[in-house]
């Protein structure tokens, strides 16, 4: 009886440090459920998206840092690029691949593609759980082609996102516990004078969920979730800009020529 007990222990949710990989192979079947754990990532997938203009010219290619399951994908329907992921995470690309990424399985700080081969690098929800994030950056960069685009979004460091992000969006069905370490977060100066150092001119502004969508979006949730175990969330909320930095902010820049 003791090893039926300790085996049911065994196959419990693990318990792991805050920013592990793993965290991703555990929810796994998350991804795609625009009312599951990943719900934000949907919606600052489609405002990320919005900054990516139509290809300019053919076999234009996307590179897609830190893809996850490719969750930007939808977006960039009829925009022209081959969209390729690079990520850690195999159980991640698998879904990606099944979405219509061209997928790479590597670390982002030394991404296995040639050096101004991307008319476009995206950088989403990706900086904030990379301990070596300047790495990143420049690789973003190196990618790139002279003229070639850089969209990302991340959390600043500052006590307010940590407060925001951490202490109550993980309180809330929209943000996993423990997929943030607060220490990862990346100072907005500092972000723009290392893209500068790579010869990015980054512009930054804030943005946020629209409060109102915010709201009714949890209700719905709330509501399904009590009267019949499904949930049935309706229209997503709208990220938006705001004049603040000190949470979210999403980044847009050219590589000089």
């Amino acid at each position: 009886m003791r090893d039926v007990a300790a085996s049911a222990a065994s196959t419990g949710p693990r318990v792991l440090p805050r920013n592990d990989p793993r965290q991703y192979d555990d929810l796994a079947g998350e991804w795609w459920r625009p009312d599951g754990a990943f719900a934000m990532l949907h919606w600052l997938a489609e405002a990320r998206a919005a900054l990516v203009p139509p290809a300019t010219r053919p076999d234009a290619l996307l590179v897609d840092l830190g893809c996850g399951a490719g969750l930007l994908a939808p977006h960039l329907a009829g925009k022209g690029y081959r969209h390729v992921g690079v990520d850690l995470t195999r159980s991640a690309l698998v879904q990606a691949a099944e979405h219509g990424v061209r997928v790479v399985q590597g670390d982002v700080t030394a991404v296995p593609l040639p050096s101004g081969c991307a008319d476009v690098v995206s950088a989403g929800e990706l900086l904030e759980h990379v301990p070596a994030w300047p790495r990143a950056v420049a690789e973003a960069c190196r990618l790139l082609r002279p003229g070639g685009l850089l969209v990302l979004d991340t959390l600043n460091d500052t006590a307010l996102a940590r407060l925001v992000a951490v202490r109550i969006a993980e309180r809330l069905p929209t943000v996993p516990r423990g997929i943030h370490d607060p220490r990862l977060f990346v100072d907005a100066r500092a972000l723009v004078a290392e893209c500068a150092r790579h010869g990015v001119d980054l512009r930054l502004r804030g943005i946020r969920p629209q409060v109102g969508g915010m709201l009714a979006w949890l209700l719905r949730r709330a509501r399904a979730t009590r009267t019949s175990g499904a949930t049935s969330t309706g229209r997503a909320p709208r990220i938006v800009p705001t004049r603040s930095t000190a949470v979210l902010y999403q980044g847009r820049g050219i590589r000089k020529g």
